[in-house]
């Protein structure tokens, strides 16, 4: 799609819109073309196999020759977690982000080999950067990574405002809070033309937990602990990082980190001056210190129950170096993300049994979201006054919920609008249109592979999963079509001891398949078909299962 009027703006979200991750808008002009955040999605129990889900390959390469730049809100996974794989699409592009979020990125796209393919820029509240023909304004946002920025967005249509990921919290223990002023500020009289608001947490009612409280609730652990304090957290939480390094200090504990993620962000943070780490400190993987429970601190991986995570590897006794100890005090600092409860739940009994006592979110407070809440997504309405809103970063019921907040707060009903991902909103002088829609199902990573697994391999090994395999391997002469080996059966999770019988007959119905085959004078393939489609109708009959049956026939 190419924007021809100077006063237009098209916003298409790629993600972001119906599901929490995936993050991704264009936003095109007359002048090109400007991408809001690339975030990735971590895969749910249906996507069997795949590692990361990203933005929609084909609608970013049909912009290549138009993006004017990347402009990134925060450095959380899901709003640059899809760089590594969309830059080399993106070849020259320039990303723009806050001094953490440029660090973040500029790790992941080292480490692939591939950081010499952008330009970096960085961007504050005091540098409005001007891309194409809108002016860009970076507002700090208080969110549960440092630097992360709402966008304030001069364009030829009005002006525009993107939260970003936010919580109001006016006086957080560092770094910038939320200051509603300066949102009112550049709303003006009028208020924005249009609102693009954070929806994560319009189902809490409220006002989100501040960090000073969180902080409180960890003091309360430390001043009674007895043992080890094991405290697990997302590694890009810098903030609650530096509350346990403070704590730690205050109560004359040795600091101890276990996690590749966790030691890369802390180093990196430290040289942005955002992270003070304490003097008495140590890597594990350097070597732990010889010290007594009750002077001993670890932070570690494995918020969200991952197997390979530090905490997982501790509980079931598979570190090389640290163990889950009797008297141990384990904080699991952290949401829950939905599709983990189960592994987490497995987990803390685990811990449980070791000896220890696990505090989680559910009962005490060590975890205060960085989303807003409905107090103050309502404060962001109020302090904008948007003509036009359209709530974001959400699934579906998050976004009507929140547009129905929009209405009690002044929009005109017909001025919410419900986008989804792939539904461009065309904003003129005059009013707002909704565009036909784009293809922009995900793009799926497996390993090296980027979008050659589809809906058919996920189905195949949804079968494969649920039913079974069965391989047919045979041997057959060229000339006279009898079998100079096997049939040969190999059954994966289908066939158990006590129906071995089974493969028999299978063998019995294979060769009366060829012999059919053989007196029709059928061509390889159709010999093939005609064995596939024999055996799944016997499977299904004998057994009641309907596995995935290959036919490997050679000739000689």
């Amino acid at each position: 799609m190419t924007v021809q009027s100077d006063e237009k703006l098209v916003i298409t979200p790629l993600g972001g819109l119906g599901e929490i991750g995936l993050n991704c808008q264009l936003w095109e002009t007359a002048r090109g073309v400007v991408m809001v955040d690339c975030g990735l999605m971590f895969p749910s129990d249906e996507h069997l196999g795949i590692d990361v889900l990203i933005p929609h390959f084909g609608a970013v390469k049909s912009i290549k020759n138009s993006i004017l730049g990347i402009v990134l809100t925060h450095g959380h996974e899901d709003h640059i977690g899809a760089l590594p794989w969309i830059v080399p699409e993106l070849r020259g592009v320039t990303l723009y982000g806050s001094p953490l979020t440029l660090a973040l990125v500029s790790h992941k796209l080292e480490e692939r080999g591939i950081l010499d393919l952008v330009n970096l820029q960085t961007v504050g509240p005091d540098k409005p950067v001007q891309i194409g023909d809108m002016i860009f304004h970076f507002l700090p946002v208080c969110h549960s990574i440092p630097q992360g920025y709402a966008l304030g967005v001069e364009t030829p249509v009005g002006r525009i405002l993107h939260t970003g990921d936010f919580k109001v919290d006016p006086h957080p223990l560092s770094g910038a809070g939320t200051d509603l002023e300066l949102f009112r500020a550049f709303a003006g009289e009028k208020g924005v033309r249009l609102l693009m608001s954070d929806s994560t947490n319009i189902e809490r009612g409220g006002r989100s937990l501040t960090e000073r409280q969180v902080m409180d609730s960890l003091d309360s652990v430390f001043a009674r602990a007895r043992g080890r304090i094991v405290i697990t957290l997302f590694s890009s939480h810098l903030q609650r990082i530096q509350e346990v390094f403070d704590l730690a200090v205050k109560y004359d504990r040795t600091v101890v980190i276990s996690g590749r993620s966790l030691a890369n962000n802390i180093e990196m943070s430290s040289e942005l001056g955002i992270n003070r780490v304490p003097e008495a400190f140590y890597n594990a993987h350097n070597g732990i210190p010889d010290l007594p429970d009750e002077k001993v601190v670890l932070i570690v991986t494995g918020a969200q129950g991952e197997p390979m995570s530090a905490l997982s590897r501790m509980a079931y006794g598979r570190h090389r170096q640290l163990h889950i100890h009797k008297g141990d005090t384990v904080l699991m600092s952290s949401r829950v993300i939905p599709g983990n409860a189960r592994v987490i739940s497995h987990l803390i009994d685990e811990m449980y049994r070791q000896g220890a006592e696990v505090f989680y979110e559910s009962v005490w407070a060590i975890h205060a979201s960085g989303h807003a809440q409905k107090e103050e997504l309502r404060d962001m309405l109020l302090a904008t006054r948007p003509e036009y809103f359209v709530p974001v970063h959400g699934e579906y019921r998050h976004l009507i919920k929140h547009g129905r907040l929009a209405s009690e707060c002044g929009v005109a009903e017909d001025k919410v609008v419900i986008l989804e991902d792939g539904h461009p909103l065309s904003i003129e002088r005059d009013g707002i249109e909704l565009l036909p829609p784009i293809a922009v199902d995900y793009t799926l990573v497996d390993g090296k592979g980027v979008g050659d697994v589809g809906v058919s391999v996920l189905h195949e090994r949804r079968i494969m999963g649920d039913e079974g395999m069965v391989i047919v391997v045979l041997v057959t002469d060229s000339e006279t079509g009898y079998v100079l080996y096997g049939p040969e059966i190999v059954s994966k999770g289908v066939v158990f001891d006590q129906f071995r019988y089974v493969l028999d007959d299978a063998k019995c119905l294979i060769l009366d398949e060829l012999e059919r085959a053989r007196a029709s004078n059928l061509a390889p393939q159709d010999v093939q078909e005609g064995i596939r489609s024999a055996l799944r109708h016997f499977f299904r009959r004998v057994l009641d299962r309907d596995p995935i049956v290959v036919a490997i026939i050679s000739e000689v």
